[in-house]
C-alpha cells in the first residue's frame, strides 16, 4: 500500500473521530500543520522515534511528551502516539494534506489552482473566484501563479477539471484550424 493511500485512509478516520466526537475540525488542522512543521524543524526527532532500538514505552511517552509541549487537541495527540509506536510518522505530511482536503470538503470549498499571464488584482481575483464559485455551486480557495507563456488569459485546475482560457491555447488552436 502507498505512503499516500495510507495517509488518506488515516485523515479520514482522524476526520471522522474529530467529527463524532464534536472536536473543533480547523483547530485538528492546524495542530496536523504544527506537527509537520515540527518535524521539519527537528528531523531527528521523528527519526528518534522510528530507531529500532527505542522500546515502544519509550516512543510513546517521547510522543506523548511532544504532545503536550505543543498542546495538541487529543485527536492528534493520540494519533502522533499511534503513528510513532507503529513506526509510522513518515505518513504526517501527506496526512495533513489529506486531512485539509477532507476539511475543505466538509467545508463546501473547492481548492482551484489558477495560472495568469500577468498578476491579477484583487478585484479581478475575488471576480475569477466568483465566477468559478458559480460554476462548481461551491466557494472556491483560490491559489493563483503567473506564466508569461500563456501570452494572455487564464488556465483554471479545479480537482482534474481544467478550464483553458488562454491565449496560447486560442493560438495554437486556430493554427491547428488553418492546417487543416
Amino acid at each position: 500500500m502507498s505512503l499516500r493511500t495510507s495517509a488518506n485512509r488515516y485523515a479520514k478516520a482522524l476526520f471522522d473521530v474529530a467529527v463524532q466526537e464534536k472536536n473543533d475540525l480547523a483547530q485538528v488542522d492546524r495542530d496536523l500543520h504544527a506537527v509537520v512543521e515540527m518535524m521539519h524543524a527537528s528531523p531527528g526527532l521523528a527519526q528518534a522515534a522510528g530507531l529500532s532500538g527505542v522500546t515502544d514505552a519509550a516512543r510513546k511517552s517521547l510522543m506523548e511528551a511532544v504532545a503536550d509541549k505543543m498542546a495538541l487537541s487529543a485527536p492528534v495527540k493520540k494519533l502522533l502516539v499511534l503513528l510513532a509506536e507503529s513506526r509510522k510518522l513518515n505518513l504526517m505530511p501527506d496526512l495533513a494534506i489529506a486531512y485539509r482536503e477532507r476539511l475543505l470538503a466538509h467545508q463546501g470549498i473547492v481548492r482551484a489552482e489558477v495560472t495568469s499571464a500577468v498578476t491579477l488584482s484583487p478585484e479581478k481575483t475575488q471576480a475569477l473566484a466568483a465566477s468559478l464559485g458559480k460554476v462548481t455551486g461551491k466557494q472556491i480557495d483560490l491559489s493563483v501563479t503567473v506564466d508569461p507563456e500563456l501570452l494572455g488569459g487564464v488556465v483554471a485546475k479545479i480537482g482534474s477539471t481544467v478550464y483553458d482560457g488562454s491565449v496560447r491555447t486560442q493560438l495554437e488552436k486556430l493554427r491547428q484550424e488553418l492546417k487543416a
